[in-house]
């Protein structure tokens, strides 16, 4: 039987902002299940600082009575597929990570810090912010000015309330211990033109993690937005590959 699929969204995300243009290819082949951690979609949002034992143990009771899936983990959400991993190596198949890190660089810490100071003020502002760390230059130059002042809009009236728990725990994030002594296959995706992690972070942890392979989208880091079709394509091509050896 094919291994079903959970999909981790980031920070300042949800499953459908994060997913949605993948889910019907994906779910073609394989059951797809996913939860919005505390604070995103419908779910409520934390009293408490987050932690990532308890996202990915949310993550994988939303697995429904799966016996054994895959992972899919972007941005924060690779954090919570690794963790899921730790946790319950008898059931994860695979781990496919997107635009992750084992550990923020310095820049990369400093966006997320001015994102986390972003979040007490003026929405519209924040948007103005997030917009050109979240699409790649390459794809912002092709957009109108009718479009980017739309996604403008969009971003400031749709960012989740549990953010400022989600970046708290990005910025408290430190993987590098475990991740040498992973041992479920796994591919790691860099986003070329990532402005957020930068590309050579997500390298880092690809090479953390012992025989992972390595893709990289021509994208900045919202591959859902800037290149669905090809990030589906390469999750699908390795689950497909690992299938056959589960």
């Amino acid at each position: 039987m094919t291994p079903a699929l959970l999909l981790a969204h980031g920070a300042g995300g949800t499953v459908r902002a994060n997913f949605s243009p993948l889910i019907p290819q994906l779910s073609r082949k394989r059951k797809v299940h996913a939860v919005d951690f505390p604070g995103s979609g419908t779910t409520p949002r934390a009293t408490e600082p987050l932690e990532l034992d308890d996202l990915a143990d949310r993550l994988v009771a939303a697995a429904d009575g799966e016996e054994r899936f895959a992972v899919v983990g972007y941005s924060m959400g690779c954090a919570v597929a690794v963790r899921a991993a730790r946790r319950h190596p008898e059931r994860v198949t695979a781990l496919v990570l997107t635009a992750g890190f084992a550990r923020l660089d310095d820049r990369s810490r400093e966006l997320n810090e001015q994102w986390r100071r972003l979040l007490d003020g003026d929405r519209a502002e924040l948007a103005r912010f997030l917009l050109p760390i979240a699409l790649g230059e390459p794809f912002l130059r092709r957009m109108t000015a009718e479009q980017t002042a739309g996604l403008l809009e969009l971003l400031a009236l749709t960012i989740p309330p549990g953010t400022p728990e989600q970046v708290d725990l990005v910025l408290r994030t430190d993987l590098r211990e475990e991740l040498p002594s992973l041992t479920v296959p796994t591919l790691v995706i860099g986003t070329k033109h990532d402005r957020l992690i930068a590309p050579g972070t997500t390298r880092e942890l690809a090479d953390l993690i012992p025989g992972a392979r390595w893709a990289e989208l021509d994208s900045g880091h919202s591959p859902a937005v800037e290149a669905p079709a090809e990030w589906a394509r390469l999750i699908e091509e390795f689950l497909d590959h690992t299938d056959t050896h589960v």
